[in-house]
């Protein structure tokens, strides 16, 4: 199966339907030059509208981690995203969005990774999908998953997610944007040099 049958079969899913609020509007942006594959939760309520990832308060902060401007971070087919589930999973009313649904991840992943040879460097961003990727390799929590980062370079770099909600974290961990953003942003560089 080809990288294009698999991106129109994932944007023709339905499988989540029944549980979710709204229609599925499944949200993926890979090329076959994905170099650098971003993975997160699930798209947020604006990347749903929008239907192009992290167009949100969480994308301009990943940006800014990655050292790129929005114009190069959707113009480069060397970067992709890919979450562990493709639709928004709604609003929890106890606040934030509703975990990532594992069927999405179980339907799609291994067939969508497959297609995705080029890939040198994925972010995991959050706690999900560090589960997903790194299984028993993950430590304790996510804190201490993306502390133990240089155990998965230079092949993945464990992330918190860049939400508003973790703010507090990064204060309390400054450690993140003193060791782990250099060299993020030096990987990206990498990666994109001609």
């Amino acid at each position: 199966m080809s990288l294009e049958a698999v991106l129109a079969d994932i944007a023709a899913c339905r499988a989540c339907a029944p549980e979710l609020p709204h229609e599925p509007r499944p949200v993926v942006r890979v090329s076959p030059q994905t170099r650098l594959l971003i993975c997160g939760q699930a798209p947020g309520r604006r990347v749903h509208e929008s239907g192009l990832p992290f167009t949100d308060p969480s994308g301009d902060r990943l940006r800014g981690w990655m050292g790129l401007d929005y114009e190069t971070f959707y113009g480069r087919p060397e970067i992709g995203v890919a979450a562990m589930a493709f639709c928004f999973p709604g609003t929890n009313p106890k606040g934030g969005d509703f975990p990532p649904p594992p069927r999405c991840a179980q339907l799609w992943r291994p067939q969508l990774l497959q297609q995705l040879p080029q890939v040198e460097l994925t972010l995991l961003v959050g706690g999900y999908a560090q589960e997903w990727a790194l299984g028993g390799r993950m430590q304790a929590n996510m804190t201490q998953t993306v502390r133990a980062w240089r155990d998965y370079a230079p092949a993945i770099l464990p992330m918190p997610h860049p939400s508003w909600r973790n703010t507090g974290w990064l204060k309390r961990n400054p450690w993140f944007e003193d060791e782990v953003t250099p060299y993020l942003r030096q990987r990206v560089l990498e990666i994109l040099r001609p």
